[in-house]
């Protein structure tokens, strides 16, 4: 882990040069960043998650395809993103975060002020930032903290529909088979 105050090169983390670096906070069981990091080899991949169970699925993944593009950051992605550089970041994904629907714990919903300032800090202009989620109380808390910051720009076309490009995980499923629609929203970071 950084240690407070400390800047991390992303770039040092991989034994040859990237063209990229993308993020994905909490990859759940890894599957999305596994196929992203499959499809894209000259980009260097950092994962944020905190949970073992998935660490251990996604390490698995890793070893049985040869993906050799993936770095695992196991905490909390908010301990990472102070130490990453400015303009660093070529896309980061945000899929199915932990919804915290209780009124009194809507300050722990990852998409709020101060982690989007990070995240607006770090991504270079022009990256992408994809979130996606299957909770009600989230989509309109999504739309809205986005809504006011002008320095990401909406760029969803149609967010009832998982762009082609954007491969599915295991939440997503389950939302389906549990009648849950998903919302995919893309967001670019203005100049």
């Amino acid at each position: 882990m950084p240690a407070p105050g400390a800047r991390l090169d992303p770039g040092t983390l991989f034994t040859w040069p990237v063209e990229f670096i993308w993020l994905e906070i909490g990859f759940g069981s890894g599957e999305h960043l596994a196929a992203q990091a499959a499809a894209h080899p000259d980009t260097g991949f950092i994962g944020c998650e905190v949970y073992v169970n998935g660490i251990a699925a996604l390490l698995a993944r890793i070893e049985r395809d040869g993906i050799a593009n993936i770095r695992i950051f196991p905490e909390d992605a908010r301990l990472l993103l102070p130490a990453l550089p400015d303009a660093c970041l070529g896309r980061v994904f945000l899929l199915f975060p932990d919804p915290w629907p209780k009124k009194r714990h809507a300050e722990r919903r990852f998409v709020g002020e101060a982690n989007l300032d990070q995240l607006a800090r770090s991504m270079r202009p022009g990256a992408e930032l994809r979130i996606a989620t299957d909770d009600a109380v989230y989509k309109s808390w999504l739309v809205e903290r986005m809504a006011a910051r002008p320095d990401f720009r909406d760029v969803t076309e149609n967010a009832s529909a998982r762009p082609a490009d954007w491969p599915g995980t295991r939440y997503e499923a389950k939302a389906l088979r549990e009648g849950r629609e998903p919302i995919y929203r893309r967001y670019l970071r203005a100049d």
